[in-house]
């Protein structure tokens, strides 16, 4: 009669445990606005998130900005760049910039990085590098495509910020998602009057493929500039003709559309024997030991963490229709490359905080029983209860900066001055426009397609 009662207690509990971890996390929580991005419904994932967040509109912060929200806000900062609203972008980019903080690699990268960082959903979220940096280089497409080089060049130095973290601290001087944020800040310097400030960052981006068409602009400014490297004097010898000419009745567009979307993060299970196989070197010889035992005794069978999910951008650089021409964009950064390298080198850390905390988990389960004694129906329920909650609370963290383009390509072009038809059409997302260029005059048009 006792054991019955303890084999009835035992199955209530294993039933509650699935509701304690039905929670799916953050991607559960974004599968609808992404799910309408892939259906070519932007402003449909904007009323999403907008429901996710509790606000009304998309004019709206949330009361508490902090966690899962401000990533939210930073996702629905990119929808609003690609529809081209910019100031709700800029908004949302500001706002999620100051509420999120960064993972700092150069100092963390040890265990911590997978115990308290990506084991669990529950601690506040802390960005990779890349993605701080790139919310300081979208959000200057926002000031550029309104002609605001004061709030352009703010942008510009706050990146140059996370650039010297890179360079200094991470030791990636040569991580080709500084190109990009160098190009724009180089053009914003450019077109306020600061040659030699512009081409420090023309100097920057040329170092990566990607940028040849911004060779022949980098030559002419360098004739009126006196900044010289070795990138600098190759392009001038490259385009010896390139000279700045005040009295050329034309002006300069510079275009930059990103395409596809990074990989998102999904919760993975992989066999307990497998994990402990391939990770072996990894864990600790006592939680070794205690993960054998517990696996042996059948209590674990899975490992749970975070992975990355297919993305979406292995799509060919997309050209712009100017007039009856079609100008070929070139490929400047891809970023889903850079975010698959990152996690490479963290994800081992992850997998094996998952095992640890795993057997952390069981131990206690079994501590709360052993002291209330075997045979105790109170300590039973105690210790699977116990179980459940931490299991609950592991939820594999699968946050993350899910509407970041997987890529960005540029093109720099001088038009005569007059009108001209232009046309971007790039997986389903299109912006079409007649700009009006004049003697002297400068754009910046751009499209974030993120499909």
């Amino acid at each position: 009669m006792h054991h019955a009662v303890l084999r009835i207690a035992s199955a209530l509990v294993l039933l509650a445990a699935p509701w304690l971890v039905g929670c799916g996390g953050h991607e559960a929580r974004t599968f609808k606005f992404r799910s309408a991005l892939d259906a070519g419904n932007p402003k449909g994932a904007i009323a999403d998130i907008n429901e996710e967040l509790d606000v009304k509109s998309d004019k709206d912060l949330p009361k508490d900005i902090k966690g899962d929200n401000a990533l939210l806000v930073l996702d629905r900062g990119s929808i609003q760049q690609g529809l081209m609203k910019w100031d709700l972008s800029k908004r949302d980019f500001e706002a999620a910039d100051k509420a999120i903080d960064m993972l700092d690699l150069a100092h963390n990268a040890g265990d911590s990085i997978g115990e308290y960082v990506f084991s669990s959903d529950a601690g506040k979220y802390q960005a990779p590098p890349y993605e701080k940096l790139m919310i300081n280089t979208l959000d200057m497409i926002n000031y550029l495509e309104q002609h605001d080089l004061n709030g352009a060049k703010v942008e510009a130095r706050r990146l140059a910020v996370m650039q010297k973290y890179y360079r200094d601290s991470l030791k990636q001087p040569n991580n080709p998602v500084l190109g990009l944020g160098s190009l724009l800040a180089g053009f914003a310097f450019e077109k306020d009057g600061a040659t030699d400030e512009a081409l420090r960052y023309y100097d920057e981006a040329l170092q990566f493929s990607g940028f040849d068409a911004n060779g022949e602009a980098v030559a002419r400014l360098a004739s009126v500039g006196n900044y010289r490297s070795p990138r600098i004097k190759a392009a001038m010898e490259k385009h010896p003709g390139a000279k700045m000419d005040d009295d050329a009745n034309e002006g300069e567009v510079l275009f930059v559309v990103g395409y596809g979307r990074v990989p998102h993060k999904i919760a993975q299970r992989i066999p307990i024997g497998l994990a402990l196989t391939l990770f072996a070197d990894s864990i600790s010889p006592h939680d070794r030991a205690n993960a054998n035992k517990l696996a042996a005794q059948g209590l674990v069978t899975w490992i749970n963490f975070p992975s990355l999910a297919p993305g979406q951008g292995g799509y060919s650089a997309p050209g712009v229709k100017l007039d009856s021409k079609l100008i070929q964009l070139e490929e400047a950064v891809n970023v889903e490359r850079e975010v698959r390298a990152e996690w490479k080198k963290i994800e081992g850390k992850i997998i094996v905080s998952a095992i640890t905390r795993m057997v952390a988990r069981v131990l206690v389960g079994q501590g709360i029983q052993s002291a209330a004694g075997r045979d105790n129906v109170v300590g039973l329920l105690a210790s699977l209860g116990a179980q459940a909650t931490l299991t609950a609370l592991d939820t594999p963290d699968t946050r993350s900066w899910e509407t970041l383009p997987s890529r960005v390509a540029v093109a720099r072009v001088r038009l005569p001055a007059g009108r001209h038809k232009v046309s971007i059409d790039v997986r389903g997302w299109n912006r079409s426009q007649e700009i009006l260029v004049q003697k002297g005059s400068w754009q910046l048009i751009s499209l974030m397609a993120l499909r």
